[in-house]
């Protein structure tokens, strides 16, 4: 299905930001991402590419541990690779998630590792605790079924039992990140369903949200005419799409 969204401007640039020079929302993050969550990733992406935004999915193989889990939130990235050294790592995981806002979304950036989980049972309860919305890593997961019971929503690429202690270790955390060919930056809205993970541009994120709800609403009234009977081509006619 492909949909028209009203009112475009040119894809913005990619802009030099840190996680400390995040512009506020006209909304609360809160309500910014709740709204998000009640429309889906389709309809977001079909106001991104008519933003010329064509690169903003995800690799496919990240997907939610079960189908019904959906989370929008503010990315908080987090950079990691494949690495023997043990010497003060746990401290360093500490500090990370310390430093976890409320409302975000962990975002790894694995340097395409294939061996370790980079989340688990306990990591998955101290970020709830800070108010954290979900988590995407371009890695594992491991402890699933206790994940699982926290009703946290995890998006990743494999389940193992590997730790990432003198396997993997995290370079650093509020950076800008990559995962396939999407660059994400600190403060970027993060949003999951079903069809996997998109990545939506702070700047243009309140205005990408509005694109998208009205995008629902005219749906109803697309399905209502293919409901009735109606003749795809009438419906075209009218205004819909398929």
């Amino acid at each position: 299905m492909e949909r028209k969204a009203v009112g475009i401007s040119p894809e913005p640039p990619v802009p030099d930001r840190t996680a400390s020079e995040l512009l506020p929302f006209p909304i609360g993050e809160k309500e910014l991402c709740d709204r998000y969550e009640g429309v889906t990733t389709p309809m977001v992406n079909d106001v991104l590419r008519e933003e010329h935004c064509l690169y903003r999915v995800l690799p496919p193989d990240i997907l939610p541990l079960k189908d019904h889990m959906r989370v929008a939130g503010i990315a908080f990235t987090i950079k990691g690779s494949k690495n023997l050294d043990i010497r003060d790592e746990m401290m360093q995981r500490a500090e990370m998630l310390e430093a976890i806002p409320a409302e975000s979304v962990c975002v790894w950036d694995t340097s395409g590792d294939n061996e370790s989980a980079q989340w688990g049972e306990v990591m998955t309860l101290a970020s709830k605790k800070r108010g954290c919305r979900g988590a995407v890593i371009d890695g594992g997961v491991r402890d699933t079924d206790k994940v699982l019971e926290q009703n946290f929503p995890v998006f990743c690429r494999y389940r193992t039992s590997n730790g990432m202690l003198g396997r993997f270790r995290m370079i650093g955390y509020n950076l800008p990140v990559m995962i396939g060919n999407v660059r994400i930056l600190p403060g970027d809205v993060i949003f999951g369903d079903i069809d996997g993970v998109i990545v939506i541009p702070r700047e243009i994120a309140y205005d990408v949200l509005l694109r998208a709800e009205k995008i629902k609403q005219n749906e109803i009234g697309i399905k209502n005419m293919v409901s009735r009977g109606m003749k795809p081509s009438d419906v075209v006619r009218n205004g819909g799409y398929f």
